[in-house]
């Protein structure tokens, strides 16, 4: 009976200590840390992840008070399971209002890094609209020489830049307008804005996966990443409202950064019936140190609250066609549910 009651001890003892009603999501201890670690799953929607010098480091729209509308924080990690802030406290910011001169002021959403150089670039969502900062290092701050949006003609999220091997840069982002959808415009790095002249609407909701209907709301593809392997594109997109329990994701392939684009025919390749978990949906690809391909993306979080969402990692499958094509799906049976420790 005492070891009932020791256990019971360190469990109240653990949630208290944790001090904050974000940490709610506790990962079990699998054997291999400290028995002092506080540990909880990731509490990032849009999550990305990029790898810089032997570190994964991760961001995305948090989900807890005290920083969704405060601005981005990190992440670190040398295995994609066990992260850290690297620094004592429970997170760590990188850009924000209140770190130095950047666009926005609530709504911080959906993030990428891009490294050109000795230069890191972080363009995000705020205010409804697509901005980009720099920095000297990763974990930032990121701010602005001038502090503005990228475009604002019109509201726009969910920015993904990608620089083809000509040199010229596209930016892909969800535009507003009779629904939400993906667009690609040509980028100017050295301005900072898109060459409106270019803007092209990528892909239409046409496949029944893509509109369930379980949730009511307007069209809406997001989330983009463009991807170019032996010189065809690949454009991953999430259709479907996040608060849909069939939120998924599908791939688009093309010859060109511009499209058209042809959808594959096996599409979702991430829904709740095949990765086990409902609001599956809208992330980032890399590519980890074992070479290989993997996507990040949300599901719901505990207790199927799609506004505690909680961060995925899923390996990918490719099999290339007899067309050079890659044909891709995921590899279920590996999920990584990363933890945060401190």
């Amino acid at each position: 009976m005492k070891y009932k009651y020791l256990y019971m001890a360190a469990v109240v003892y653990f949630f208290s200590s944790c001090g904050s009603s974000d940490a709610k999501s506790i990962v079990p201890d699998d054997g291999g840390g400290s028995t002092t670690e506080k540990k909880q799953k990731i509490s990032y929607a849009d999550p990305t992840i990029f790898l810089d010098n032997g570190t994964y480091y991760m961001s995305g729209t948090s989900q807890t008070s005290n920083q969704s509308s405060r601005g981005f924080t990190v992440l670190m990690s040398d295995d994609l399971k066990k992260w850290t802030t690297g620094v004592k406290d429970t997170y760590s910011f990188i850009l924000g209002p209140e770190w130095g001169s950047t666009y926005g002021s609530t709504r911080f959403w959906a993030p990428q890094w891009y490294k050109e150089g000795n230069t890191y670039y972080f363009l995000y969502t705020a205010n409804e609209h697509v901005a980009i900062a720099h920095a000297s290092a990763m974990t930032g701050i990121f701010t602005q020489d001038k502090v503005t949006s990228i475009d604002s003609s019109a509201g726009n999220i969910d920015p993904f830049l990608f620089k083809d091997k000509d040199g010229k840069y596209y930016l892909y982002h969800v535009r507003f307008g009779g629904g939400n959808f993906i667009w690609v415009a040509e980028f100017n790095m050295a301005t900072g804005t898109i060459d409106s002249n270019t803007l092209k609407k990528c892909l239409d909701l046409t496949e029944p996966w893509e509109r369930m209907y379980n949730y009511n709301t307007s069209w809406i593809m997001e989330g983009p990443t463009v991807v170019k392997w032996d010189d065809v594109y690949y454009l991953f997109y999430s259709a479907n409202h996040y608060k849909d329990p069939d939120y998924a994701v599908g791939y688009a392939t093309a010859s060109s950064p511009m499209g058209p684009w042809t959808k594959y025919s096996g599409n979702p390749i991430i829904r709740r019936d095949i990765v086990g978990e409902k609001g599956s949906g809208h992330g980032d690809v890399f590519e980890g140190k074992d070479g290989k391909y993997y996507y990040i993306y949300h599901v719901w979080g505990d207790g199927d609250n799609p506004d505690a969402r909680q961060a995925r990692i899923v390996p990918l499958i490719r099999e290339k066609g007899a067309d050079g094509i890659y044909k891709i799906s995921v590899d279920a049976k590996n999920i990584i549910i990363p933890y945060q420790v401190y």
